[in-house]
Protein backbone atom coordinates (compact mmCIF):
# COMPACT_ATOMS: atom_id res chain seq x y z
CA UNK A 1 0.00 0.00 0.00
CA UNK A 2 1.75 3.48 -0.92
CA UNK A 3 1.20 6.23 0.90
CA UNK A 4 0.71 9.74 0.54
CA UNK A 5 3.95 10.97 0.33
CA UNK A 6 5.33 7.98 -2.48
CA UNK A 7 2.68 10.70 -4.86
CA UNK A 8 2.29 12.09 -7.06
CA UNK A 9 4.04 9.74 -9.20
CA UNK A 10 4.43 11.44 -12.94
CA UNK A 11 1.99 14.32 -11.50
CA UNK A 12 -1.15 12.44 -10.80
CA UNK A 13 -2.18 10.69 -7.18
CA UNK A 14 -3.08 7.28 -7.85
CA UNK A 15 -5.30 7.96 -11.12
CA UNK A 16 -6.59 11.36 -10.13
CA UNK A 17 -4.80 14.43 -10.75
CA UNK A 18 -2.76 15.09 -13.65
CA UNK A 19 -2.67 18.35 -16.16
CA UNK A 20 -5.58 18.83 -18.29
CA UNK A 21 -4.78 21.60 -19.96
CA UNK A 22 -4.36 23.51 -23.00
CA UNK A 23 -0.90 23.11 -24.40
CA UNK A 24 -0.52 26.81 -24.59
CA UNK A 25 0.26 26.20 -20.92
CA UNK A 26 2.44 23.22 -20.82
CA UNK A 27 5.52 25.29 -20.91
CA UNK A 28 4.62 27.67 -18.18
CA UNK A 29 3.33 24.62 -15.87
CA UNK A 30 6.89 22.85 -16.56
CA UNK A 31 8.66 25.80 -15.58
CA UNK A 32 7.17 25.98 -12.03
CA UNK A 33 7.80 22.01 -11.35
CA UNK A 34 11.24 22.32 -12.25
CA UNK A 35 11.32 25.78 -10.39
CA UNK A 36 9.76 24.27 -7.51
CA UNK A 37 12.06 21.25 -7.45
CA UNK A 38 15.16 23.54 -7.17
CA UNK A 39 14.19 25.66 -4.78
CA UNK A 40 12.68 22.93 -1.93
CA UNK A 41 16.36 21.72 -1.84
CA UNK A 42 18.01 25.43 -1.82
CA UNK A 43 18.45 25.94 2.26
CA UNK A 44 18.47 29.91 1.12
CA UNK A 45 14.77 29.54 0.17
CA UNK A 46 13.81 27.26 2.84
CA UNK A 47 14.89 29.79 5.72
CA UNK A 48 13.64 32.77 4.06
CA UNK A 49 10.32 31.29 3.92
CA UNK A 50 11.21 29.70 7.60
CA UNK A 51 11.48 33.73 8.73
CA UNK A 52 8.52 34.66 6.85
CA UNK A 53 6.35 32.40 8.22
CA UNK A 54 7.83 32.88 12.16
CA UNK A 55 8.03 37.23 11.98
CA UNK A 56 5.37 37.90 9.66
CA UNK A 57 2.73 35.51 9.75
CA UNK A 58 2.85 34.87 13.46
CA UNK A 59 3.89 30.54 13.29
CA UNK A 60 3.50 28.61 14.92
CA UNK A 61 0.00 28.92 16.18
CA UNK A 62 -1.22 27.82 19.66
CA UNK A 63 -2.74 24.55 19.98
CA UNK A 64 -5.25 25.71 22.27
CA UNK A 65 -7.52 23.01 24.69
CA UNK A 66 -10.76 24.02 24.77
CA UNK A 67 -11.26 23.11 28.30
CA UNK A 68 -15.37 24.90 28.50
CA UNK A 69 -15.82 23.27 25.14
CA UNK A 70 -14.86 19.84 26.28
CA UNK A 71 -16.70 20.06 29.72
CA UNK A 72 -19.77 21.26 28.13
CA UNK A 73 -19.82 18.25 26.02
CA UNK A 74 -18.71 15.74 28.65
CA UNK A 75 -16.83 13.15 26.64
CA UNK A 76 -13.24 13.57 24.33
CA UNK A 77 -11.01 16.61 25.44
CA UNK A 78 -11.48 18.89 22.05
CA UNK A 79 -8.26 20.63 21.07
CA UNK A 80 -7.94 24.05 18.69
CA UNK A 81 -5.49 24.09 16.18
CA UNK A 82 -5.23 28.44 15.58
CA UNK A 83 -4.94 29.14 12.50
CA UNK A 84 -7.08 31.79 12.87
CA UNK A 85 -4.50 33.62 14.88
CA UNK A 86 -2.20 33.25 11.54
CA UNK A 87 -1.89 36.96 9.87
CA UNK A 88 -4.20 37.75 8.11
CA UNK A 89 -6.88 35.16 10.18
CA UNK A 90 -6.31 32.24 8.33
CA UNK A 91 -4.35 29.46 7.17
CA UNK A 92 -4.05 30.70 3.58
CA UNK A 93 -0.86 32.62 4.32
CA UNK A 94 1.14 29.29 4.90
CA UNK A 95 1.10 29.02 1.26
CA UNK A 96 0.60 32.43 -0.30
CA UNK A 97 4.36 32.80 1.20
CA UNK A 98 5.53 29.91 -0.06
CA UNK A 99 4.04 30.60 -3.88
CA UNK A 100 5.05 33.97 -4.00
CA UNK A 101 8.30 33.35 -2.75
CA UNK A 102 8.62 30.78 -5.34
CA UNK A 103 7.30 33.47 -8.04
CA UNK A 104 9.53 36.14 -6.86
CA UNK A 105 12.73 33.16 -7.08
CA UNK A 106 11.32 32.89 -10.88
CA UNK A 107 11.53 36.49 -11.64
CA UNK A 108 7.47 36.88 -12.03
CA UNK A 109 6.91 40.72 -11.18
CA UNK A 110 2.81 40.51 -10.79
CA UNK A 111 0.57 37.50 -9.26
CA UNK A 112 -2.96 36.48 -9.80
CA UNK A 113 -5.44 34.52 -7.77
CA UNK A 114 -8.83 33.52 -7.50
CA UNK A 115 -10.81 33.48 -4.43
CA UNK A 116 -14.15 31.76 -3.06
CA UNK A 117 -14.62 32.72 1.00
CA UNK A 118 -12.35 35.62 0.19
CA UNK A 119 -9.29 34.47 2.81
CA UNK A 120 -7.23 33.48 -0.22
CA UNK A 121 -7.34 36.66 -1.80
CA UNK A 122 -6.56 38.49 1.24
CA UNK A 123 -3.42 36.00 2.14
CA UNK A 124 -2.01 37.09 -1.44
CA UNK A 125 -2.41 40.77 -1.28
CA UNK A 126 -0.55 40.29 2.04
CA UNK A 127 2.18 37.93 0.97
CA UNK A 128 2.93 40.43 -2.40
CA UNK A 129 2.63 43.05 -0.52
CA UNK A 130 5.10 42.06 1.85
CA UNK A 131 7.34 40.82 -1.24
CA UNK A 132 6.94 43.55 -3.29
CA UNK A 133 5.19 42.04 -5.88
CA UNK A 134 1.55 42.95 -7.71
CA UNK A 135 -1.18 41.76 -6.86
CA UNK A 136 -4.95 41.17 -8.66
CA UNK A 137 -7.24 38.96 -6.98
CA UNK A 138 -10.30 37.51 -9.10
CA UNK A 139 -13.95 36.47 -6.99
CA UNK A 140 -17.26 35.65 -7.87
CA UNK A 141 -20.31 38.21 -8.17
CA UNK A 142 -21.75 35.93 -5.46
CA UNK A 143 -18.79 35.52 -3.17
CA UNK A 144 -18.29 39.15 -3.06
CA UNK A 145 -21.67 40.03 -2.04
CA UNK A 146 -21.37 37.46 1.10
CA UNK A 147 -17.98 38.33 1.66
CA UNK A 148 -17.80 42.07 2.01
CA UNK A 149 -15.04 42.89 4.61
CA UNK A 150 -12.57 40.07 2.81
CA UNK A 151 -13.17 42.13 -0.47
CA UNK A 152 -12.61 45.56 1.42
CA UNK A 153 -9.61 43.88 2.64
CA UNK A 154 -8.08 43.57 -0.39
CA UNK A 155 -9.11 46.80 -2.12
CA UNK A 156 -8.21 47.38 -5.57
CA UNK A 157 -7.19 43.45 -6.23
CA UNK A 158 -10.56 42.27 -7.50
CA UNK A 159 -11.71 41.07 -10.15
CA UNK A 160 -14.48 38.69 -11.43
CA UNK A 161 -14.56 34.67 -11.80
CA UNK A 162 -12.07 31.95 -12.05
CA UNK A 163 -12.42 31.72 -15.84
CA UNK A 164 -10.98 35.39 -15.99
CA UNK A 165 -7.88 34.55 -14.24
CA UNK A 166 -7.22 31.94 -16.55
CA UNK A 167 -7.50 33.97 -19.24
CA UNK A 168 -5.01 36.45 -17.51
CA UNK A 169 -2.70 33.79 -16.97
CA UNK A 170 -2.72 32.31 -20.51
CA UNK A 171 -2.03 36.13 -21.83
CA UNK A 172 0.80 37.13 -19.60
CA UNK A 173 2.73 34.03 -18.86
CA UNK A 174 6.23 35.31 -18.82
CA UNK A 175 5.56 38.12 -16.39
CA UNK A 176 2.48 36.79 -14.35
CA UNK A 177 2.67 33.87 -11.74
CA UNK A 178 -0.69 32.06 -10.52
CA UNK A 179 -1.00 31.24 -7.16
CA UNK A 180 -3.79 28.33 -6.19
CA UNK A 181 -4.93 28.00 -2.68
CA UNK A 182 -7.06 24.98 -2.56
CA UNK A 183 -5.45 21.50 -3.53
CA UNK A 184 -6.52 21.98 -7.06
CA UNK A 185 -5.55 22.46 -10.69
CA UNK A 186 -3.39 20.63 -12.88
CA UNK A 187 0.33 19.35 -11.56
CA UNK A 188 1.99 20.60 -9.65
CA UNK A 189 -0.46 23.15 -7.60
CA UNK A 190 -1.79 20.10 -5.67
CA UNK A 191 1.79 18.96 -3.95
CA UNK A 192 2.88 22.62 -3.85
CA UNK A 193 -0.13 23.35 -1.42
CA UNK A 194 0.18 20.20 0.29
CA UNK A 195 3.57 21.23 0.94
CA UNK A 196 3.31 24.64 1.84
CA UNK A 197 0.36 23.83 4.32
CA UNK A 198 2.16 20.74 6.10
CA UNK A 199 3.47 23.39 8.64
CA UNK A 200 0.09 23.05 10.07
CA UNK A 201 -0.01 19.48 10.68
CA UNK A 202 3.89 19.27 11.69
CA UNK A 203 3.33 22.06 14.30
CA UNK A 204 0.25 19.73 15.82
CA UNK A 205 2.34 17.00 15.89
CA UNK A 206 4.88 18.46 18.06
CA UNK A 207 2.44 20.35 20.53
CA UNK A 208 0.41 17.64 21.47
CA UNK A 209 3.46 15.68 21.92
CA UNK A 210 4.53 18.29 24.33
CA UNK A 211 1.23 18.37 25.83
CA UNK A 212 -0.25 14.70 25.84
CA UNK A 213 3.03 13.09 25.62
CA UNK A 214 1.01 10.96 23.04
CA UNK A 215 -0.36 11.87 19.26
CA UNK A 216 -4.36 12.67 19.06
CA UNK A 217 -6.74 9.81 18.52
CA UNK A 218 -8.64 11.92 16.50
CA UNK A 219 -7.90 14.64 13.76
CA UNK A 220 -11.20 16.78 12.01
CA UNK A 221 -10.70 19.21 9.49
CA UNK A 222 -12.96 21.37 6.79
CA UNK A 223 -12.71 20.23 3.45
CA UNK A 224 -13.93 22.91 0.69
CA UNK A 225 -10.79 23.26 -1.45
CA UNK A 226 -8.98 20.92 1.19
CA UNK A 227 -6.36 22.92 1.64
CA UNK A 228 -6.24 23.29 5.70
CA UNK A 229 -7.04 19.98 5.62
CA UNK A 230 -4.06 18.19 3.53
CA UNK A 231 -1.88 20.17 5.68
CA UNK A 232 -3.17 18.74 9.17
CA UNK A 233 -3.03 15.40 8.35
CA UNK A 234 -0.50 14.73 5.71
CA UNK A 235 2.39 14.86 8.17
CA UNK A 236 0.00 11.98 10.10
CA UNK A 237 -0.28 9.54 7.26
CA UNK A 238 2.27 7.12 8.75
CA UNK A 239 0.44 6.96 12.19
CA UNK A 240 -2.39 4.38 11.89
CA UNK A 241 -3.63 5.00 15.53
CA UNK A 242 -4.54 8.38 15.05
CA UNK A 243 -8.39 9.08 12.73
CA UNK A 244 -8.31 11.60 10.05
CA UNK A 245 -11.79 12.99 9.82
CA UNK A 246 -12.10 15.45 6.54
CA UNK A 247 -15.87 17.25 6.94
CA UNK A 248 -17.44 18.49 3.62
CA UNK A 249 -20.85 20.80 3.94
CA UNK A 250 -23.91 19.19 3.59
CA UNK A 251 -26.20 21.95 3.05
CA UNK A 252 -29.97 21.27 2.90
CA UNK A 253 -28.98 17.44 2.51
CA UNK A 254 -27.69 15.22 0.20
CA UNK A 255 -30.39 14.44 -1.75
CA UNK A 256 -31.86 17.84 -2.31
CA UNK A 257 -28.86 18.42 -4.73
CA UNK A 258 -28.05 21.61 -2.66
CA UNK A 259 -24.68 21.17 -1.23
CA UNK A 260 -21.07 21.06 -1.39
CA UNK A 261 -20.62 17.42 -0.56
CA UNK A 262 -18.48 16.68 -3.50
CA UNK A 263 -16.11 13.98 -2.53
CA UNK A 264 -19.17 12.20 -0.86
CA UNK A 265 -21.71 12.60 -3.20
CA UNK A 266 -20.04 14.00 -6.09
CA UNK A 267 -18.48 11.78 -9.36
CA UNK A 268 -14.79 11.95 -11.39
CA UNK A 269 -14.73 14.64 -13.86
CA UNK A 270 -11.83 17.30 -14.85
CA UNK A 271 -11.88 19.97 -13.48
CA UNK A 272 -9.90 22.84 -12.96
CA UNK A 273 -6.76 20.66 -14.35
CA UNK A 274 -7.13 18.11 -13.13
CA UNK A 275 -9.34 14.51 -12.65
CA UNK A 276 -10.99 14.81 -9.32
CA UNK A 277 -14.58 14.17 -7.92
CA UNK A 278 -17.48 17.02 -8.93
CA UNK A 279 -20.58 17.41 -8.71
CA UNK A 280 -22.33 17.44 -12.03
CA UNK A 281 -25.16 16.99 -13.44
CA UNK A 282 -26.32 13.97 -16.07
CA UNK A 283 -24.86 15.92 -19.24
CA UNK A 284 -21.38 15.95 -17.71
CA UNK A 285 -21.64 20.01 -16.56
CA UNK A 286 -20.46 21.42 -13.51
CA UNK A 287 -23.64 21.88 -10.91
CA UNK A 288 -22.92 24.85 -7.70
CA UNK A 289 -22.34 23.95 -4.46
CA UNK A 290 -24.78 25.38 -2.15
CA UNK A 291 -23.59 26.22 1.54
CA UNK A 292 -24.13 29.18 4.44
CA UNK A 293 -20.60 28.98 4.21
CA UNK A 294 -19.04 30.56 0.67
CA UNK A 295 -15.82 28.98 1.04
CA UNK A 296 -18.10 25.32 1.95
CA UNK A 297 -23.66 24.08 6.91
CA UNK A 298 -26.54 24.68 8.71
CA UNK A 299 -24.71 22.40 11.81
CA UNK A 300 -22.22 24.71 11.20
CA UNK A 301 -23.96 27.63 12.55
CA UNK A 302 -24.55 26.47 16.00
CA UNK A 303 -20.93 25.18 16.15
CA UNK A 304 -20.18 29.17 15.23
CA UNK A 305 -22.49 30.34 18.41
CA UNK A 306 -21.30 27.83 20.72
CA UNK A 307 -17.69 27.96 20.29
CA UNK A 308 -18.38 31.98 20.64
CA UNK A 309 -20.07 31.69 23.33
CA UNK A 310 -18.47 29.11 25.40
CA UNK A 311 -14.40 29.74 24.40
CA UNK A 312 -15.17 33.67 23.09
CA UNK A 313 -13.80 32.10 19.82
CA UNK A 314 -15.36 33.70 16.42
CA UNK A 315 -14.79 30.70 14.26
CA UNK A 316 -15.24 31.08 10.11
CA UNK A 317 -18.20 28.95 8.65
CA UNK A 318 -15.95 27.08 7.01
CA UNK A 319 -14.15 25.72 10.02
CA UNK A 320 -17.35 25.35 12.33
CA UNK A 321 -18.48 22.40 9.82
CA UNK A 322 -15.57 20.40 11.24
CA UNK A 323 -16.15 21.88 15.04
CA UNK A 324 -20.24 20.56 14.33
CA UNK A 325 -18.83 17.14 13.69
CA UNK A 326 -16.36 17.27 16.27
CA UNK A 327 -18.61 17.81 19.21
CA UNK A 328 -20.56 14.84 18.04
CA UNK A 329 -18.50 12.81 18.26
CA UNK A 330 -16.40 13.92 21.32
CA UNK A 331 -19.82 13.10 23.27
CA UNK A 332 -19.32 9.17 21.85
CA UNK A 333 -15.67 9.02 22.77
CA UNK A 334 -14.16 8.48 26.24
CA UNK A 335 -12.95 11.49 28.97
CA UNK A 336 -9.15 10.31 28.39
CA UNK A 337 -9.49 10.68 24.50
CA UNK A 338 -8.70 13.55 22.64
CA UNK A 339 -9.48 15.25 19.38
CA UNK A 340 -7.84 18.26 17.63
CA UNK A 341 -9.77 20.49 15.41
CA UNK A 342 -8.07 22.60 12.76
CA UNK A 343 -9.66 25.92 12.94
CA UNK A 344 -8.54 27.19 9.77
CA UNK A 345 -9.89 30.69 9.94
CA UNK A 346 -11.63 33.17 12.49
CA UNK A 347 -15.34 34.27 12.06
CA UNK A 348 -15.92 38.11 11.49
CA UNK A 349 -16.01 38.00 7.64
CA UNK A 350 -18.91 35.60 8.93
CA UNK A 351 -20.90 37.46 11.60
CA UNK A 352 -23.53 39.33 9.09
CA UNK A 353 -23.96 36.01 7.23
CA UNK A 354 -24.89 34.54 10.78
CA UNK A 355 -26.95 37.04 11.83
CA UNK A 356 -29.01 37.33 8.84
CA UNK A 357 -29.29 33.43 9.38
CA UNK A 358 -30.71 33.54 12.81
CA UNK A 359 -32.65 36.34 11.69
CA UNK A 360 -30.72 38.75 14.10
CA UNK A 361 -30.40 42.54 12.81
CA UNK A 362 -27.13 44.47 13.34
Amino acid sequence: MKTLSNYPIDGKFGKYGGRFVPEVLMAAISELEEAYEQAKQDPNFCKELAYYLSEYAGRPTPLYYAENLTRKLGGAKIYLKREDLAHGGAHKINNTLGQALLAKRMGKKRVIAETGAGQHGVATAIACAALGLKAEVYMGVEDMKRQRLNVFRMTKTLKDSINEALRDWVTNLESTYYLIGSVVGPHPYPMLVRDFQSVIGNELKEQFMQKEKRLPDALVACVGGGSNAIGTFYPFENCPEVKLYGVEAAGEGIKSNKHAAALGAGAEGVFHGMLTYVLQDSEGQIQATHSISAGLDYPGVDAFCVLSKEEGIIPALEPSHALAFAMKLARKMKRKETIVVTLSGRGDKDVEVVADFLGVKI
